[in-house]
């Protein structure tokens, strides 16, 4: 069973990830690896744009209702049946789906873990077994971005990057209701705080030794994000 699940994840996601590196790095004008990584992403972003745009819309309502549901918490703290009732009554009336902000990001971890797999395995020459019969077939890829950094090993430099535009796309979700109306050593802004500077930190952690191609997409990625929520936001207030 498990044999099957491998094969259908390589088949499906795999190979049709490292061929498109592979077309993108071959024709693309200057054959720089880095350069299709990049656009790589952006294809993969803006596949993913629809249901990444319900995903921010979900998550910015929800952070900005949090003060209701904490007020709604608070009323009915010792009946939690009337604690749900109230909270769906709630989503009902806002129009929002409490989970409408976790299936794209469900869809995005197998995807994270296919790239991963075409970034640390896609430098070995044995990879080429993988590429489809209309892609070139290439005895070896230059891992070099800009003559500058070599992706196939670990980039301090682009992992403190990824950090830096992850602190800036989480920190675009929190509502401004949080810094203007919270009491002082409110829980919610307490997690708030923590998770802004948690998730940075630990993008860092978890790149640092990692080959920097991944740390490229990563930093791509949320580069992608951060103007995908400038502009929904920016949508949302026209039509307030």
């Amino acid at each position: 069973m498990f044999d099957i699940f491998i094969s259908f994840f390589n088949i499906v996601l795999y190979q049709p990830l490292f061929n498109a590196l592979i077309l993108l790095y071959v024709y693309l004008p200057g054959h720089d690896f880095g350069i299709a990584v990049i656009v790589l992403t952006i294809i993969i972003r803006l596949l993913l744009y629809p249901s990444m745009a319900k995903s921010i819309k979900s998550q910015k309502i929800l952070a900005e209702l949090q003060p209701k549901i904490q007020e709604i918490q608070k009323q009915y703290k010792d009946n939690k049946e009337k604690q749900g009732r109230a909270m769906m009554e709630l989503y009902k009336r806002e129009k929002i789906n409490p989970l409408g902000g976790c299936l794209p990001l469900l869809i995005q971890l197998p995807i994270l873990i296919a790239l991963y797999q075409v970034f640390w395995k896609g430098f070995q020459p044995e990879a080429m077994v993988h590429l489809y019969s209309f892609v070139p077939h290439l005895e070896m890829i230059d891992p070099n971005f800009l003559g500058i950094i070599n992706l196939a090993n670990a980039s301090i430099a682009l992992a403190l990057l990824a950090g830096i535009t992850q602190f800036f796309q989480t920190k675009m979700m929190m509502p401004q209701v949080q810094k203007t109306q919270s009491k002082p050593g409110d829980f919610s802004q307490i997690m708030s705080k923590q998770m802004l500077y948690f998730f940075p930190i630990f993008t860092v952690f978890i790149l640092w030794k990692l080959p920097a191609a991944i740390a490229l997409y990563w930093f791509v990625t949320a580069l992608f994000s951060i103007g995908q929520q400038r502009l929904i936001f920016k949508q949302q207030k026209h039509v307030e």
